[in-house]
């Protein structure tokens, strides 16, 4: 006979919300990063033209993509610390990226009063990943526009 479990709804939404919300407005922050620094180097006439710059470009706004995940799994870590679920910030940002990653080992398991955040983590996660590629492969598109005129749209 299998034992059912409570499990809360609610709390864990809003409390949630609130966490997709954070993330939301740091991946903002990153992509606005992205817009200006790519703008920039496009006033500057360096994007598209040559190999090596738009190497170096790529790699900085994958960098500013990578960043505002760490940062954002770091909210999901100090919103479970705040909720009692871990006593070390270490073992929170673990779970949390664990989560936040959706791969999802299961060697930690919340209390069930947060075990809803573990979900909402990961489709936030999701989400934010989903945006991190379409601004990476805006900029890559552009960086080939620029740089090879013959495949422009007309």
């Amino acid at each position: 006979m299998t034992q059912v479990h409570q499990v809360a709804i609610v709390t864990p939404l809003i409390v949630g919300a609130g966490a997709v919300l954070c993330t939301i407005f740091i991946h903002a922050l990153a992509l606005g990063a992205t817009v200006n620094f790519f703008r920039r180097e496009t006033r500057l006439h360096r994007a598209g033209l040559r190999y090596l710059i738009d190497l170096t470009i790529v790699v900085l706004v994958m960098s500013f993509a990578f960043l505002a995940h760490l940062i954002e799994v770091a909210v999901w870590a100090w919103l479970f610390v705040i909720c009692g679920e871990f006593q070390e910030f270490g073992a929170a940002y673990y779970h949390s990226a664990v989560n936040y990653s959706t791969l999802g080992y299961g060697d930690v398991i919340m209390s069930s009063s947060w075990k809803l955040l573990g979900p909402l983590e990961a489709a936030d996660g999701s989400l934010m990943f989903g945006v991190s590629t379409a601004m990476i492969f805006a900029v890559i598109l552009r960086l080939i526009e620029t740089r090879f005129a013959d495949l422009r749209g007309k």
